[in-house]
């Protein structure tokens, strides 16, 4: 930017109190919210089922807009690039700690998702000094695997179509946890080699 004596002065940062980010911290705060509504009644195919069902896809869903409208308005912030990808993981971490509890996922799946969910989000705040780790292309995507695989094994939906969906739901967990191991040692090898890499004069 130009002052009006034709000086350069750099362009203001947008503040960390805006939109994109409080649709972020929203989505933190309704984890529990769901959690609860997925427990409270055993998991049995009754409205709360359905409702926590529904507030889960909704609430994963506004991972898109926040990220829309922060790009469209000029406002990426650090603290939001740093919550967003929390806000996910503990959506998909309660929801996965729901389902286990609850029997219908092998806890074997949640505790590798969420070792690595947990770590790289620790990594993340130990090279926060230096820099600030957005999510990748493939953690993106692996965030969206995730997000349906979750979504289709929170609704109840063998109980309405058959046991067929069955099916559908173990296949889409399965490359859900591909992905997420996959991406999570992605980002160590993609971090190793910036860090190798002589410093540009």
């Amino acid at each position: 930017m130009t002052s009006a004596g034709g000086a350069l002065t750099p362009a203001s940062k947008p503040s960390n109190l805006n939109v994109p980010n409080v649709i972020t911290i929203v989505r933190i705060l309704l984890a529990p919210v769901f959690l609860i509504m997925l427990l409270v009644d055993n998991g049995q195919d009754g409205p709360l089922r359905w409702a926590a069902a529904a507030l889960f896809i909704v609430a994963i869903a506004t991972d898109g807009i926040d990220g829309h409208i922060a790009r469209k308005y000029d406002l990426v912030t650090d603290l939001g690039k740093l919550l967003d990808p929390i806000a996910d993981k503990v959506l998909t971490g309660a929801a996965l700690v729901g389902l286990s509890i609850l029997g219908e996922l092998w806890w074997w799946v949640t505790i590798v998702i969420l070792v690595r969910e947990i770590g790289i989000t620790v990594w993340r705040f130990l090279v926060l000094s230096d820099r600030v780790v957005p999510a990748s292309r493939g953690g993106k995507l692996k965030t969206l695997f995730q997000s349906f695989a979750i979504s289709f094994a929170l609704v109840p939906l063998p109980n309405v179509l058959g046991d067929w969906m069955y099916w559908v739901n173990w296949v889409l967990m399965a490359i859900a946890l591909v992905l997420t191991v996959v991406t999570g040692i992605d980002y160590i090898v993609q971090d190793q080699r910036l860090n190798r890499r002589p410093a540009q004069r």
